[in-house]
C-alpha cells in the first residue's frame, strides 16, 4: 500500500553556496578530506553546512587524481560574503588541508569570486608562493608532510536554496532507516544537490522555549511525546518515528527534482504510512515547494 502524500508545502530559503573540488592521490585520505570538511552542518548557530554531492574517477578531475565535489553553504543574509570566506576558511584549513596528499579547486560556476590567500594561502607564514596546476591559478602552501597542500585562489559563490526537506512518518525506526537511506541514495544522482544531514533524526521548529540556543526539538512529532502531549501531539496513531531529510540545491528546481527523488525512492519501503515535510506558516523562507506538484 503506497503512503499517503500530505497536501501540504515545504518553505525553502535563499543562501550562498561555493561548490568545490577537492583531490587526492587515493580514496582513503580523498573521503577523509571530504566528510571532514563538511561535517557538522551549523546554519542553526549563524554558521555553515555543507554536503557531498558526488565522487569523481581520476578520468573527471583536471589532476588525474580520484575527486569529490563538495559545497559549502550559509543562509544569505547581511555579511554572508564574508561569513562565507571565513566558513570557507575554517572547513578547509581544518578539513582539507590537514588530509594528505590534497588539493582543492574550484568547482563553482560564477563570476563572483573569494580570494583564499589570506585566510588560508597565509598558512604558509609567508612561505607560500602561487604556480599554474593543471591550467589553474593556484596558492602552494609548504606543509610538513612534504606533498605540498594546493589551492586555486579565487572560489566562486553563487546563490542557491536551501532547507528543502521530506518527512517519512513510519510505523518504526528500522522502517525510518530503510526509507531515509533510500531517499539519500537517489538524491546523491542530482546534480548540483546536497543532503547536509543525510537522515537527520531531529528536526527543529522557531518557536522556543530557550531562544538564546536556537532552534529546539519539533516536539508536537516527537512520537516519544504522544502521551504526554495528548492533543497536541501531531503523531499519528502508529507512527514511531519521523526521519526528516534536508535538501540544499543550486537551484529550485535542482531542490525540487532531489525532493521529488527522495519521495519516490522512500515510498517504496514497508513501514512508511505518510509523506510530508516540514514548514513554519511563511516565517522561514521565501520558496514554497509543495508536494503535490511532485508527485
Amino acid at each position: 500500500m503506497k503512503p499517503v502524500i500530505e497536501d501540504t508545502y515545504c518553505e525553502a530559503l535563499d543562501g550562498l553556496y561555493s561548490r568545490l573540488l577537492i583531490t587526492a592521490k587515493n580514496e582513503k585520505f580523498l573521503r577523509k578530506a571530504a566528510f571532514c570538511s563538511t561535517a557538522l552542518p551549523l546554519t542553526v548557530l549563524r554558521q555553515s553546512e555543507g554536503g557531498i554531492e558526488n565522487w569523481l574517477s581520476r578520468k573527471r578531475t583536471p589532476d588525474g587524481r580520484v575527486g569529490a565535489v563538495v559545497q559549502i553553504w550559509i543562509s544569505k543574509r547581511k555579511g554572508a560574503v564574508k561569513t562565507l570566506e571565513v566558513e570557507l576558511a575554517k572547513r578547509i584549513r581544518q578539513g582539507v588541508l590537514v588530509v594528505p596528499t590534497t588539493a582543492l579547486l574550484n568547482a563553482t560556476n560564477s563570476k563572483k569570486k573569494i580570494d583564499v590567500m589570506n585566510k588560508v594561502g597565509h598558512c604558509g607564514d609567508g612561505y607560500e608562493w602561487e604556480e599554474e596546476y593543471f591550467g589553474r591559478n593556484v596558492i602552494n602552501v609548504p606543509i610538513m608532510i612534504g606533498h605540498d597542500f594546493k589551492i586555486e585562489r579565487y572560489l566562486g559563490y553563487a546563490k542557491g536554496v536551501m532547507g528543502g526537506n521530506i518527512w517519512f512518518f513510519c510505523t518504526n525506526i528500522n522502517a525510518a532507516i530503510k526509507a531515509g537511506e533510500k531517499a539519500v541514495k537517489a538524491i546523491e544522482k542530482i546534480d548540483g544537490a546536497i543532503t547536509p544531514f543525510g537522515i537527520c533524526s531531529a528536526g527543529s521548529k522557531l518557536k522556543t522555549k530557550f531562544p538564546k540556543i536556537g532552534p529546539t526539538t519539533n516536539h508536537p512529532y516527537c512520537p516519544t511525546l504522544k502521551t504526554k502531549l495528548g492533543s497536541e501531539s501531531k503523531v499519528p496513531e502508529g507512527v514511531k518515528s519521523i526521519p526528516e531529510i534536508v535538501i540544499n540545491g543550486t537551484t529550485i528546481d535542482v531542490v525540487k527534482e532531489a525532493m521529488k527523488a527522495a519521495i519516490k525512492a522512500g515510498s517504496n519501503t514497508l513501514g512508511v504510512v505518510k509523506i510530508s515535510t516540514g514548514n513554519y506558516g511563511g516565517e522561514l523562507g521565501g520558496h514554497e515547494i509543495y508536494l503535490k506538484e511532485l508527485t
